[in-house]
């Protein structure tokens, strides 16, 4: 089974207009709720493409509840620890001209909450995948995802993990299956400016040698470069289409490649599903169907 863990979910409020001017008086051409934070994006995506998966998380008030029953009626297991206080948070998407957010804290995660996660984590046994993704609320301790992987190390359950700086670079030393940065956040990892495929590749196997069993990273228009374990380097550009939606390609990507690997067990071609997944999101509004993945798939 495949786990997602989201930290600070959200409700997603996308509204769309002609035009967005601040200090006035704006209205809406359209407007949609979505369910958003990384792990949800990974799950929303797997299970668009057929592959059962638990959510997993935090999540408090009445927001979080519009969150749960929206995953379940998508047909999400979800497993999300109740917190007493606080509200799930609201993140706010303008879409007119250029795209503006305004995103919310979420509520405070104490001691208790965390390890009634870890207890949830305990429960996990080989052959089971995690993916833990995005950034952390400012009450959790630095090292959560370290802690997360050293728990579940020596288990057999591949670990994925999709985060920035020191978040992804010191969870390393515990062979996660898969990272997925993209080549800014691997430039800024190394602190240079990665100017072509050969630096980005020679960025990723240092990240391979430092323990990362996969390294696939997502380049938005100019494609993608994943380096497997098997010290084979494979390049995919991207279909012709028209960005329309810049959130949650990435999260799609990582799921794209999971269901890919799943299906066949084949590298290549989980890159080329995880492509076709991420392209799909960036040309729709929202996060893709199984059949719009499945559509760009052969264009690979």
């Amino acid at each position: 089974m495949i786990y997602t863990v989201t930290f600070n979910p959200a409700l997603d409020y996308v509204v769309r207009m002609d035009r967005f001017r601040a200090g006035e008086v704006n209205r809406t051409a359209s407007e949609e709720l979505q369910l958003g934070g990384k792990g949800i994006n990974v799950s929303t995506v797997l299970r668009n493409l057929g592959v059962e998966n638990v959510a997993l998380g935090f999540l408090a008030g009445f927001t979080g509840r519009a969150l749960e029953d929206g995953l379940q009626k998508n047909g999400i297991q979800t497993d999300f620890i109740w917190l007493d206080t606080g509200l799930t948070r609201i993140n706010v998407k303008i879409k007119g001209g250029d795209e503006t957010e305004i995103n919310g804290r979420g509520p405070d995660i104490g001691g208790e909450a965390l390890e009634a996660m870890f207890r949830k984590l305990d429960r996990l046994g080989e052959g089971d995948v995690l993916v833990v993704s995005g950034s952390i609320p400012a009450t959790l301790p630095s090292d959560i995802y370290e802690r997360i992987l050293a728990r579940l190390e020596g288990r057999g359950i591949r670990t994925v993990v999709d985060a920035t700086r020191d978040l992804l670079c010191n969870v390393l030393p515990y062979k996660p299956f898969l990272i997925k940065p993209n080549n800014l956040e691997l430039g800024e990892i190394f602190g240079r400016e990665l100017k072509n495929d050969e630096e980005i590749r020679d960025c990723a196997a240092q990240l391979q040698q430092r323990g990362a069993r996969n390294v696939l990273v997502s380049m938005a228009g100019d494609g993608s470069l994943l380096l497997d374990e098997t010290g084979a380097c494979h390049r995919l550009g991207v279909p012709k289409g028209k960005v329309l939606n810049s959130v949650g390609a990435g999260d799609s990507m990582v799921a794209g490649f999971l269901a890919g690997w799943l299906e066949k067990g084949d590298y290549a071609y989980a890159h080329r599903l995880g492509a076709a997944a991420g392209s799909a999101t960036a040309f729709s509004d929202g996060l893709a169907t199984g059949e719009e993945i499945r559509a760009l798939l052969n264009t690979f």
